[in-house]
């Protein structure tokens, strides 16, 4: 046990920890060189095209010290952009220590300090690292100096690296092994082991990965989970390389892969304690937190018959990325579906995708929104995550909606822009602060509801992209939310209801009008398009009907002969109007997030 080290590597997005990974895995030929490609433990098609990490992933590295000694090291990659920090924490519960990564060009943004603060409270030991020392804008003293302010170590503890020329990387192996702590478990205690992820394999069933506190695990062994009480004959255990490496035994404080051919997607929870039946008053791993999810949205299959099957793929969805959470609803428009909670847009983005590319489901996503909690007259406390929950109100005393602590820094020239964008999004500036006189921090209290849709986008051109963003849950506050359905023909679209502030209710109801009238296909009849709050209409677009030209056959003759057969037409089409369905093609339900300002 004394020569194995565990540790991630954090950072804020494209900040180069894959590409760090690559040169460690290549330092200590673990993988071949045949085998080596950019972002090799990126293996989704997903990844290598956003060119994001949007997984951890672990891999184990065999290493020989100059002490002569072999050392195994356990490393998980981790994402950078804020919408996954939920998968960092999960590393994190697993590593004695940490490489904080920062860009030599970009220095210290909001993700850097986001991810820090995470590592310091699992007590982890920091190896802070300068990448991209090459580049040609590389502030290194500078960056130095903030790394210095920001972590409180000296000036010769922090190590210099390029993770395009593997420079530095023997150094920071070496550093691995000096300063991070060996784990620290009982090898003759009953097995302790904490779950940190798993996938679903179609052959093989739900393989499972996790990191041994306690004891040790072996083949054939009859291991219990004890959230949900189960127990299973343990099929397969083994080390992560680059594929799964069986072994007969994994050992105290290694990281390692369980396959017990469990099928059922809900026995298996990220957190979990994994102990041996035979231990009968198990010990409970604590301190992992529950996922909170930010932005809410219904997912529907295009087909209601198919909503059995895109059930099941969303539960092997989800033990695939533990921060998706959902269930059941219904909506008139659209049939049986989920409400869906993600951590984010890119999040809500990402997991679309992989619906359609891993499991081929195409499906309709609606409005996202957030989650407020209403009061009744009556003093009862509702929590409202879809306008459909949303009460009548007249019996509504008041409502409250999520606030959030936003962390911005940038350079100095951008200030006054991003101080017009917060608060034309009810934002309160809270404090302004220099780390160094080029990167400036804004604090700010802002509704959620305002950084669901395009806050990111709009922050990034406002700056040209040199803003960084980081946000923080901060409870609950009263405000005036109304909601707005949108009406075809007098029809209610549920699907196209949104929960607004009332200040912003007739712009967004007018913009999403002209949108839809934009997308909405001609019909034979005229098309009424409502933006509603209650009975009161705040905007009214139409879209005029196709005509076919019934007078053509007319050549001279008298006009009451045209006259007769327009009005024919003109019954028909008021009948049609009044039978006649409305079809929302799915670009619309789309088009509600990228209404621009």
């Amino acid at each position: 046990m004394k020569n194995i080290r565990n540790f991630c590597i954090i950072a804020h997005i494209d900040h180069g920890k894959s590409t760090l990974a690559d040169r460690l895995l290549q330092a200590t030929n673990t993988i071949k060189q045949r085998e080596m490609m950019d972002q090799v433990l990126d293996n989704m098609d997903l990844e290598r095209e956003k060119g994001i990490t949007i997984k951890s992933h672990a891999i184990q590295i065999n290493y020989s010290h100059t002490d002569g000694k072999e050392y195994i090291l356990n490393l998980i990659d981790t994402p950078g952009h804020v919408d996954f920090s939920y998968e960092v924490s999960r590393a994190l519960a697993a590593c004695e220590g940490v490489l904080l990564l920062v860009d030599a060009a970009q220095g210290i943004q909001a993700q850097t300090i986001s991810n820090l603060y995470l590592a310091i409270e699992n007590d982890l030991e920091i190896i802070p690292i300068i990448n991209k020392i090459d580049m040609d804008g590389a502030m290194i003293e500078e960056v130095q100096d903030q790394m210095i302010d920001l972590v409180g170590c000296k000036r010769e503890d922090i190590l210099l690296a390029s993770g395009r020329t593997g420079q530095g990387v023997e150094e920071i192996l070496n550093t691995i092994v000096k300063k991070i702590p060996h784990p620290k478990g009982k090898q003759n205690e009953p097995l302790k082991a904490l779950i940190f992820d798993s996938v679903f394999n179609s052959f093989r069933g739900i393989i499972v990965y996790y990191r041994i506190l306690d004891g040790n695990i072996k083949k054939g062994d009859l291991v219990k989970f004890v959230s949900t009480e189960q127990e299973y004959t343990a099929d397969e255990v083994g080390i992560l390389k680059l594929g799964l490496v069986p072994k007969s035994e994994v050992g105290c404080g290694d990281v390692g892969y369980l396959i017990t051919g469990i099928k059922v997607a809900k026995e298996v929870k990220v957190g979990d304690t994994i102990t041996l039946a035979s231990n009968k008053n198990p010990e409970v791993i604590h301190g992992f937190e529950n996922v909170k999810p930010m932005v809410f949205a219904g997912i529907f299959p295009v087909d209601t018959d198919d909503f059995e099957e895109l059930r099941d793929c969303m539960d092997k969805l989800q033990l695939n990325d533990a921060s998706l959470t959902y269930e059941i609803e219904t909506s008139q428009a659209l049939g049986f579906g989920f409400r869906c909670g993600f951590l984010g847009l890119l999040h809500m983005e990402i997991i679309q995708e992989r619906l359609e590319r891993e499991f081929n489901q195409m499906v309709i996503t609606t409005v996202p929104n957030v989650s407020f909690i209403a009061f009744t007259t009556k003093g009862e406390k509702v929590i409202v995550n879809n306008p459909i929950e949303f009460p009548d109100p007249v019996k509504t005393d008041r409502i409250e909606e999520p606030f959030i602590k936003a962390q911005i820094i940038t350079k100095p020239e951008y200030i006054g822009n991003i101080i017009t964008l917060c608060l034309g999004k009810r934002g309160i500036l809270i404090n302004q602060n220099y780390l160094t006189q080029s990167r400036v921090e804004l604090i700010f209290e802002m509704p959620l509801t305002e950084i669901v849709f395009d806050f990111y986008d709009k922050l990034k051109s406002q700056t040209r992209g040199y803003a960084s963003f980081d946000y923080h849950p901060m409870g609950y506050r009263d405000s005036d939310i109304v909601k707005m359905d949108i009406l075809l023909n007098n029809e209610k679209v549920d699907a196209l209801s949104a929960l607004i502030h009332r200040v912003r209710a007739q712009t967004f109801g007018k913009k999403l009008c002209e949108k839809l009238k934009e997308l909405l296909p001609r019909q034979q009849f005229q098309i009424a398009i409502q933006a509603a709050i209650g009975a009161k209409v705040m905007a009214r677009e139409n879209i005029s009907a196709m005509r076919k030209d019934v007078t053509a056959k007319c050549y001279g003759g008298d006009i009451s002969r045209k006259r007769k057969l327009l009005e024919k037409q003109k019954e028909g089409k008021k009948r049609m109007r009044q039978i006649g369905n409305v079809e929302v093609p799915q670009e619309a339900f789309l088009a509600v997030l990228k209404l621009d300002d």
